[in-house]
């Protein structure tokens, strides 16, 4: 991941003064860029050349973001069967998701959603074998190896054990997403009134997310 964030970040410094559009996910990068290419053959020539060099051994800055869930019954809708499934109180699954600190891996399916790295093993759970049509926006769900947040109302197939009352994507904004690839989330439980309180905060723009910026 780290070697891709990287490659990332120099294609970045090598285009700064281009339209051009570079976006990561796991193990790839795409670029699109905003006039024609005559050979395109050479470009990719180019691109791997820049691949060999010598990159990412430069300090890297990244946000800690600590978001609010709450694991209430009301919206766990899938935590009864995890504890079965996993033999685990409810109240450890919950310990577990919140101690772990995860790595914004990309955002992407929706506009703001975290694909998280770093769930705890014992947490792995396949996706639900028929999703849900309508999930309430900020679902906290666990899908295979990762946990995620979905920022709004819609299907998916996730198990879900949670919900956050943080508005993860907010349109009219400059920077519609809080977090970038490359930063850390790091989950805390809320009680169901909390919850509601940081909602109607949120409704107001009142609410300012907790973050710490982190030189590695």
């Amino acid at each position: 991941m780290n070697d891709v964030l990287n490659f990332k970040k120099a294609l970045q410094n090598k285009y700064a003064k281009q339209k051009v559009y570079i976006n990561s996910a796991y193990c790839s990068i795409l670029i699109s860029y905003d006039t024609t290419i005559n050979n395109i053959y050479d470009r990719i020539s180019d691109i791997k050349r820049q691949y060999s060099k010598e990159f990412g051994h430069d300090k890297s800055t990244y946000n800690l973001w600590r978001i609010p869930v709450c694991y209430d019954d009301y919206f766990a809708l899938d935590l009864d069967e995890l504890s079965e499934v996993k033999k685990c109180d409810k109240s450890e699954i919950i310990r577990r998701h919140c101690e772990a600190v995860y790595t914004v891996y990309f955002i992407g399916f929706l506009p703001g959603f975290l694909y998280l790295g770093g769930l705890h093993k014992n947490l792995h759970m396949p996706r639900k074998a028929k999703p849900r049509l309508n999930l309430l926006g900020g679902a906290v769900g666990i899908g295979g190896q990762q946990t995620g947040i979905y920022p709004h109302d819609g299907p998916g197939g996730w198990n879900i054990i949670g919900n956050s009352p943080v508005d993860l994507f907010k349109a009219d904004q400059d920077k519609p997403c809080f977090a970038k690839a490359g930063d850390r989330v790091q989950f805390y439980k809320v009680t169901l009134e909390e919850h509601q309180k940081i909602k109607a905060l949120e409704a107001t723009g009142f609410y300012k997310l907790e973050s710490e910026v982190i030189d590695d």
